[in-house]
């Protein structure tokens, strides 16, 4: 009886979570299937927070974060993408950072996420656009600092091995993560493509 109610709270846990998420369906092949009831409150409050995921950690951990870029650059896309309802020749910012938190004693740091995006650099307002190119925050952060009115949409979200690190992770490469994949949106546009991966 009791191993019976334990499978139905965690049927109805995971039934809950991917009904959070838009585009479960049209998550990526190389993504598993998560269940949910066998995370931490914490990774499951990461997956589904649709704040500013600095904050969170932070306000878990009683640690400031530190947002290390990784890689920031414009790029032009070389093929439409649907997410971002933009063309292919379109100019958007490709942007990867780690969100860390430092060890006591240690001289490793904790990292809680590692970040891939794709912004459309002309719907980004001139406010963040010049905080992207000056300041080490978060995206979050950078779009709360600009009275931009926003708001996400989970997509998809899922269990996978990270490969092709950027070489300042590169130790990371074989682990398996959480990852999520959202939206930003700002005057009914999408603003933000932004894939998310949590250290399971």
């Amino acid at each position: 009886m009791e191993t019976e109610i334990i499978k139905q709270s965690g049927d109805f846990v995971n039934t809950r979570m991917k009904s959070l998420f838009v585009a479960q369906d049209k998550k990526p092949a190389r993504l598993k299937e998560i269940n949910f009831a066998r995370l931490t409150p914490f990774q499951r409050g990461l997956i589904v927070t649709d704040g500013t995921v600095t904050r969170f950690i932070e306000a878990y951990t009683f640690a400031p974060v530190e947002v290390v870029l990784l890689d920031q650059k414009r790029q032009t896309l070389s093929s439409d993408n649907n997410w971002l309802q933009l063309p292919a020749g379109e100019e958007v910012i490709s942007r990867q950072v780690t969100l860390q938190t430092q060890r006591e004693s240690a001289s490793t740091p904790i990292i809680h996420t590692y970040a891939d995006s794709l912004i459309a650099l002309k719907r980004l307002p001139k406010p963040v656009l010049e905080g992207l190119e000056s300041d080490k925050q978060g995206l979050g952060r950078l779009l709360q600092h600009s009275g931009l009115e926003t708001r996400r949409e989970l997509l998809w979200c899922g269990i996978e091995i990270l490969k092709d690190m950027p070489p300042a992770i590169a130790h990371l490469e074989g682990e398996t993560f959480i990852s999520r994949a959202y939206l930003v949106l700002a005057n009914q546009e999408p603003l933000m493509l932004i894939n998310e991966k949590f250290p399971l």
